[in-house]
Parts: C-alpha cells; structure tokens; sequence
C-alpha cells in the first residue's frame, strides 16, 4: 500500500440528489431514433465544469468504497478486485496540483509514480475539444503511467500480451474478431463499465463524431469510428463493447458513479439506467451472421414450468440469462456431461438466453410459467 492515511473530509455524509424518475420519459423511439432522443435528454442540462475539477468530481465519482473501502482513488488500471491492491492513491484536492497523488505537470516512469485523467475515447481523436474533454462520464482517474501504455489504442481482447499492468490490464494484438492491430484490455471486472461509457460517448457526441475538427474514421488505424452519426463506432466494436456490456451487467459501483455524475455536470449515462437500450439501439448491428452461426443448437421447453431448461448442442456453450431490463440473473455451462441448467430460482416472465460459443452467440427468448 502506497499510503497509510485517509483524508478527513471524507468522513462528511455527501447527499446526492438522484437522477429524476422521469428523466428518460421522451425516449420513446427505437434504433437510432431511440439513440437520437437519449442524445438530446443527456445533452440538456449538462455544464462542462472544466478540466482541472474533475479532480474535485473524482471524490465522490471514483471513491474506493466498494473493494477496500479505504477512500482513496478507484482506478480501473490499478485496482484488484480479489486482493489487496499494489498500490493507492489518495485524492487530490486542489485541480491535480497539491495535496495528493495527481501527476500535475510530471510524466510517469512506472507504475505507483501518480494517477492523472484518463479519456475512455481518446482525447487526441477530437483534438482535446471540449465538453469532450472535460466530459466526466468517460474520463476517469488512472494510473499515469498506466494510461501512458494505453495511448490511443481501442480497447479489445488480448491472448499474447506484450506488457501487462499490475492489475492485469494488457497490451498486445487483438484476437476479437474484426481488427488485428495493437489493442488495451482492463481486466474484467471493468470491461462492462468501459464499454458502457464508450456507448455514452456515442450518443452524447453523435452530431460531433463527423465534424472536421475530429481525426477521419479511416485517418489512423486505432480511430474506432466509422464515418456516420447513427451507428458511430465500426461493427466489430459494437460487437466488443456489446459482449462485454451483457458479461460485466452494471454494478452498484456503477450506478454510485452515475448519480455521482449527474449531481457533478447534470447528466447521466443512460446505458447504467437502461441497459436494455444498447440493444434497442444497435440490434441492427448485433444481429449479424457472427451472432447467430453457431450451429445444431437448441433450448427445450420452452415455456419452461418445471425447474430445469435443456440444451441440445454438439459444442460447449457459456449460458448467460437476463431479464427484460438487461440485467444478468444466472449463469451455467453445458458441455458433453452437463446438458441443462436450473432455473428454479426464476420468477415467472421473460428472459433472453445467451449461448456463447467460440467468439460466437444466439441469443433465444425464454418463458418461465
């Protein structure tokens, strides 16, 4: 541990005023009509409060009470979730200058040398414009040195890594499906999170994503944008951040953060409060042959009234059960000597089920009576 104190200030009760039950009533549409009106709810009311008091924002946004609990900086690259972390970080208080671990005008050499704000979609693709820049709901506390070996790679998914963080966080070639270059990859407990800030991005900056002030889609190869304003990012990202949205569903860590930034700069990230709407927006997107190729499969009864749904598949398949709202409720594995999974535990309704399979998912609607 890099520090044995904690700051004082902390101790005061902070009072959130939540996010308004009917903040998402206009958002009435599908597509990316749907994608269009939740630009114009998140759009309104958000004040760009400037770039050296997000630091001041991270003290309620990105607060450790949720793994040590020791109020000190939750950052994604640095934090183990299972264990001790390596190393902390206590807050700065004073616009990244003094007192605290903020990296101000110094450049990290290693890990633990200081945290400074990193921009989820890379600040450098928009020419560090602002409210971009400034935009808390993707820019984050890290590690500066860690943030540093990120650069302005898109995120992805990594066998072979060539460095790797204390954390596990990597970097290396990607192997997801679609692009082959030099990709970052957090561990997984925050894969959901980034992902789900990168969909807000989308939305938030569609009208922008196009403007000459920004770096072309096709101008460098790490640019994960794709040219338009409705689909905003190429197919093989969607795909990414979509998988690891279903597989990391979004934490009370999440929805502190949210709150927390809509009392900071007056919006929210309307993924956290609906994950149903990443499908809504870009199914068209998600329903490609990728999705839907794995082969000789099949989810018996259905509607389901015993305890128990069975599958016929000639391949190994992860099983992920969610509800209407998005929201993971069970989990299994089938194999060649396990071939049905328990849903006793389910309340009558409906529920999609994801079968996973080699990079591979069919998605089914299931009915419990």
């Amino acid at each position: 541990m890099k520090h044995f104190y904690i700051l004082f200030f902390f101790t005061t009760t902070i009072c959130f005023a939540q996010i308004p039950g009917n903040y998402y009533d206009s958002a009435t549409g599908s597509g990316y009509t749907l994608k269009t009106q939740l630009k114009t709810i998140i759009t309104t009311g958000h004040i760009d409060q400037g770039y050296s008091l997000l630091y001041t924002g991270y003290l309620t946004s990105d607060n450790d009470t949720f793994y040590e609990n020791d109020n000190t900086v939750l950052d994604m690259y640095s934090e183990n979730p299972a264990a001790a972390d390596s190393y902390n970080f206590a807050h700065d208080t004073n616009g990244g200058t003094a007192p605290g671990d903020a990296c101000g005008g110094t450049a990290p050499t290693a890990e633990n040398d200081c945290y400074n704000r990193e921009h989820i979609f890379p600040q450098g693709f928009f020419n560090s414009l602002t409210p971009m820049r400034t935009d808390i709901h993707h820019v984050v506390p890290s590690d500066g040195y860690v943030n540093s070996r990120r650069s302005n790679y898109p995120f992805g998914e990594i066998n072979s890594p060539t460095w790797t963080s204390l954390n596990g966080s990597k970097v290396g070639p990607n192997t997801y499906p679609g692009y082959t270059g030099t990709v970052f990859e957090p561990i997984d407990e925050f894969k959901g999170d980034i992902a789900r800030m990168l969909l807000y991005f989308a939305v938030r900056y569609e009208d922008e994503v196009t403007s000459g002030t920004w770096d072309a889609h096709n101008s460098v190869p790490q640019n994960p944008l794709n040219g338009t304003n409705d689909q905003v990012y190429e197919t093989w990202y969607i795909n990414l951040l979509y998988s690891w949205h279903l597989n990391d569903p979004v934490s009370t860590r999440e929805n502190v953060r949210n709150t927390a930034a809509y009392n900071y700069q007056g919006n929210a990230n309307p993924f956290i409060d609906h994950p149903e709407y990443v499908l809504n927006i870009w199914g068209n997107v998600l329903s490609t042959t990728k999705y839907e190729s794995i082969s000789n499969i099949s989810m018996y009864p259905n509607p389901v009234k015993d305890n128990f749904i069975y599958f016929s598949s000639t391949q190994d398949l992860d099983i992920i059960i969610y509800d209407v709202l998005g929201k993971q409720v069970l989990q299994g594995k089938i194999n060649s000597s396990k071939k049905d999974i328990n849903v006793s535990n389910l309340n009558k309704g409906i529920y999609l089920v994801k079968m996973f399979s080699n990079n591979q998912v069919v998605t089914k609607k299931l009915i419990r009576q």
